[in-house]
């Protein structure tokens, strides 16, 4: 099915320690964007678009490291003692540092969303990220767990009659700087 495959493409983001601390909520049912419609401040793309992504960053990902390498472990990608060291770095960067843990869960969030929005260009679709919602509201509707956080909406479907095209973008020199 079409969204699994942009979900699989959005997990090949990168993340620290390769955590893959995110988590995606396809919202595509009548009844679910309804739902999801006044916590979006009822912006009109949520029941628009083909599916509405809820995009979510993991806190405590540390508690998961062990798990997310063991394939790279297995595959002799990496060895028992980068594992080993990688899992200590990261107990002592993320425990009990909850900024650190939503930090690392808006980046490895944001990091997924960008992919998977490029993954649906790539595929001919139209995507919209979303931070105009009520985070709180959306992780109580939706069922979120306690360590999800909810970093961003992105809405993918088909290019329709009236879409903006993308707006002008700032020049080069204005954005880049060597040092």
């Amino acid at each position: 099915d079409e969204i699994a495959q942009l979900i699989e493409l959005a997990t090949y983001s990168p993340s620290a320690f390769n955590f893959q601390n995110w988590k995606f909520i396809a919202v595509q049912s009548d009844e679910a964007k309804k739902r999801l419609l006044p916590l979006a401040y009822s912006q009109p793309k949520i029941v628009d678009a083909a599916v509405t992504f809820i995009v979510c960053g993991t806190l405590e990902p540390q508690l998961g490291l062990p798990s997310a390498l063991l394939p790279s472990l297995e595959a002799g990608i990496l060895d028992k003692g980068t594992v080993d060291g990688w899992v200590g770095a990261a107990n002592g960067m993320y425990t009990g540092n909850v900024t650190m843990q939503r930090d690392e869960a808006v980046r490895s969030g944001a990091m997924a969303a960008m992919t998977l929005m490029l993954a649906a260009q790539g595929r001919g679709l139209v995507s919209c990220p979303m931070i105009g919602f009520d985070q709180a509201g959306v992780a109580t509707e939706f069922g979120l767990l306690a360590t999800d956080v909810p970093v961003m909406l992105v809405t993918v479907g088909r290019a329709t009659a009236g879409n903006w095209p993308q707006k002008p973008r700032k020049d080069v020199s204005k954005v880049l700087s060597f040092a």
